[in-house]
């Protein structure tokens, strides 16, 4: 059986050799390159399951290398480990489309947690039969393909947010717990702590809602989570 092929892309040495030892332990193939352009050759190359970026590296901004790999393949699942841990980081993190957001100093056992969940759930990817189109208020989404035409423009939506998109259409009008969402979407275990989940609802409303701050299709349930609402009432 192929061992999961991992692209570990961090220049700092202490953590790199940590990463690699505890990964191959865990029965990962791992390439570990320490700036964005040996990342990319090493992209270019060779196939991988999963990428695990830096933001800080020597030669470039590890943001720019996220949105060129996402670019190229819209299910990678892409990891970003960084110092940078504001707010605004992980926003754009998650903008240029990574699939989860850790920052240093972090807990090896968490990480490697997120990077099986990761794992995990890249293999679960099913999507819905070619053609189907899910509607609703003036978008239109086809899952197989990703794709969706929203009052904006057309979007290409990520291989996670199809998932989460997949998971709220099939729960329509019920609310999903957090606990809910880690599971089925992230395939982490229902006490994961994580901000990652709000950032990806505030992207779906970026693209769907009319009004992203006053959304009416993915509404927060105070203390209980969020729920999806395929035609809000006068609609």
């Amino acid at each position: 059986m192929n061992r999961p092929h991992l692209l570990l892309v961090e220049d700092e040495t202490n953590i790199a050799q940590a990463l690699l030892f505890n990964l191959e332990l865990e029965g990962y193939r791992v390439t570990h390159v320490t700036t964005g352009a040996e990342a990319l050759s090493s992209f270019a190359g060779e196939p991988c399951n999963l990428v695990i970026l830096d933001l800080m590296l020597p030669d470039s901004n590890g943001i720019d290398i996220c949105r060129q790999m996402r670019r190229q393949d819209k299910r990678l699942p892409i990891l970003i480990l960084t110092a940078l841990g504001e707010e605004k980081h992980r926003v754009n993190g998650l903008d240029a489309g990574a699939d989860d957001y850790l920052t240093k100093p972090f807990s090896l056992g968490e990480f490697l947690l997120r990077v099986k969940g990761m794992l995990r759930r890249s293999q679960w990817y099913q999507p819905t039969q070619a053609g189907e189109i899910a509607a609703f208020g003036a978008n239109r989404v086809n899952l197989a393909e990703l794709a969706a035409e929203t009052p904006r423009g057309p979007v290409t939506l990520t291989e996670l947010e199809g998932r989460m998109l997949a998971a709220f259409l099939a729960a329509e009008g019920r609310v999903l717990t957090r606990s809910e969402l880690l599971e089925q979407v992230w395939g982490m275990a229902a006490d994961t702590e994580t901000r990652t989940l709000d950032n990806f609802v505030v992207r779906l409303r970026k693209h769907f809602e009319v009004d992203p701050a006053n959304p009416r299709h993915f509404q927060t349930v105070r203390g209980r989570g969020y729920r999806f609402v395929r035609e809000p009432d006068g609609e």
